[in-house]
């Protein structure tokens, strides 16, 4: 069986994807040659082939190096899934730059810290998406050397070389470029010369910092080699099974590896379709399954979970679907069998990655019956070791320890964070998770709890030291502790408990809870917002004074506590 990428046998070999292209460039121009005819990309009516795809790609990167883009320079994309995302995504990297993707969810705040923290002079986004004007968001946040703002459409494209409401210094706001103004000035610019800029990307130079965060709270940004995610998604889209002609609907954000790496890039490596994704809305992506004939839908288990739910399901015609991935949260082998039985998916595969290791560590096999699909997360890919380790040595045999990874996926390190990165990173080589699971005999891990308190929220990572130095900029609040909770619908969700600052005084504990929660839906993304909160009179600490957050699970678990929410 030979379908895998670059003739590899699949399901099984690592087809070295980045010794066949060695960079995402190289990608763009062999895709044109070796599946010139193909749709490339659909976004309404924008139709691209694989042969339309890399001059226009090419035209995204001349805008670039007329707009003052370096190589090595650091940009942001803040936008939703779109053709435009993919193709500045693409010309960014054409065009030598790295590339920092951004959440939609952020606000002004968030986004401006990881901008400072790379030091992007580019900001790539847009206007109005689910109403935000990003620009404007970042008004008052230090963006530290923010040179310039180039949006993706035009609507709200200032007429002058600033636009109000954008970062900068008072009288001096960053320039906004529109997009048809950019791409004029890159036809001034001669195709040799963006040319060269591909040609000068190396294999191991980096590509990306995607930022993730952690126990300290800050995000740090993930490093990774052009090499390293070319063989990583190369080794993805085998496995699953990825094809020529394939069909993929990309729900899943691009400003995720789920939604950039092992969608667009996994496609261009495969020859399939991207068909981009803004919002995930049921009845909206079910008539695109339907008029697009998608074929291929990854996702987290609340997306399936939603599309079976839905009453107006038969109404679509969704035969069309025949592989789905899903992970970052348990998937019952019940899920696995109505995907199968019910959504017509041939095959269904679980996964576990994390940033850090270019977001794969395991996958199951398209031969894995669904007990093993549904009850671990596969078993490592090709090329990589995986153990389960307690105090540096090799837990017992069906115990628990935390999941340790080395090999080629493991990222360089933090972007100028050594402290981090060593912290993250053994001397040996070997990446800590963090996160706690057993391996089968077989070597299929399954997760089972997370070292550093991180939780799922309908497949968005959620940390809680992040969440509460936030919260903590509440005026009522003066101590903090967030937990994620099992909800039914996004599998878990955060609850803050809240020791009140003596400034909240004798005000009823109910309004308190409910200034909280309306804050904090204006100071952070929404899947990091906490759906309830519980005020306290203490944390309960261990003897080192660390909060100790099961005790405050199992109370929630309990109904011990009043819980605020925004119904109450």
């Amino acid at each position: 069986m030979t379908d895998g990428i670059g003739g590899a046998p699949a399901d099984q070999e690592d087809p070295r994807a980045d010794l066949i292209w060695g960079t995402v460039p190289r990608l763009v121009e062999d895709a044109a040659r070796r599946h010139a005819s193909t749709e490339a990309l659909v976004d309404g009516e924008l139709r691209l082939t694989y042969a339309q795809l890399a001059p226009e790609v090419d035209r995204y990167a001349r805008g670039f190096v007329a707009a003052g883009v370096g190589a090595g320079d650091r940009a942001a994309l803040w936008a939703p899934n779109c053709a435009e995302w993919m193709l500045a995504a693409l010309g960014l990297l054409r065009a030598g730059a790295v590339l920092v993707p951004l959440n939609t969810r952020f606000k002004g705040g968030e986004a401006a810290y990881i901008i400072r923290d790379a030091g992007a002079s580019t900001l790539v986004t847009v206007r109005g998406f689910l109403g935000a004007d990003y620009p404007v968001m970042l008004a008052g946040h230090d963006t530290g050397d923010l040179a310039r703002i180039i949006l993706l459409r035009d609507e709200g494209a200032p007429a002058g070389a600033g636009a109000p409401g954008a970062p900068g210094a008072p009288g001096a706001p960053v320039p906004v470029i529109g997009l048809t103004a950019f791409l004029q000035a890159g036809e001034g610019v001669d195709p040799a010369a963006s040319a060269a800029r591909a040609a000068d990307v190396q294999p191991d130079d980096v590509s990306d910092l995607i930022f993730t965060s952690g126990t300290t709270g800050h995000p740090k940004g993930a490093a990774a080699t052009h090499a390293q995610s070319l063989r990583t998604f190369g080794t993805w889209a085998s496995i699953v099974g990825l094809a020529a002609g394939d069909r993929y609907l990309v729900v899943n954000p691009f400003f995720h590896t789920f939604g950039y790496k092992a969608g667009i890039l996994a496609c261009l490596m495969a020859g399939a379709t991207v068909v981009p994704e803004p919002v995930f809305d049921p009845s909206a992506v079910m008539a695109r399954i339907e008029s697009e004939r998608i074929s291929v839908l990854p996702g987290p288990p609340t997306l399936y979970q939603t599309l079976l739910s839905d009453p107006h399901r038969a109404e679509h015609d969704l035969t069309s679907l025949r592989l789905g991935v899903t992970g970052a949260a348990v998937v019952p082998v019940e899920l696995v069998q109505a995907m199968r039985d019910e959504l017509g998916f041939d095959t269904v595969l679980t996964a576990y990655g994390l940033t850090e290791s270019c977001g794969t560590v395991t996958m199951c096999r398209r031969s894995d019956p669904p007990e093993v699909v549904a009850a671990t997360s596969g078993r490592a890919i090709p090329g990589l070791e995986v153990r389960a380790v307690v105090d540096g040595a090799d837990a017992a045999p069906g115990e628990p320890g935390e999941i340790v990874v080395r090999g080629y996926t493991v990222m360089p390190g933090y972007w100028g964070n050594e402290a981090a990165t060593a912290e993250a990173i053994d001397a040996a080589g070997w990446l800590h998770t963090g996160d706690i699971g057993i391996l089968s005999p077989a070597g299929n891990v399954t997760i089972t709890d997370r070292v550093k308190d991180m939780f799922v929220v309908g497949g968005f990572n959620a940390y809680p030291a992040e969440i509460e130095a936030i919260l903590r900029g509440h005026e009522a609040v003066g101590q903090v502790a967030v937990v994620g909770v099992p909800d039914e619908r996004m599998g878990e969700v955060g609850c803050a408990y809240v020791v009140p600052a003596a400034a909240a005084g004798a005000t009823d504990p109910r309004s308190i809870g409910q200034s909280i929660l309306s804050w904090s839906r204006g100071a952070m993304a929404n899947y990091k917002v906490p759906r309830g909160v519980v005020l306290v009179d203490a944390l309960p600490v261990n003897a080192s004074g660390k909060v100790l957050k099961r005790e405050l699970r199992q109370r929630h678990a309990d109904g011990a506590d009043t819980v605020v929410t925004n119904e109450s």
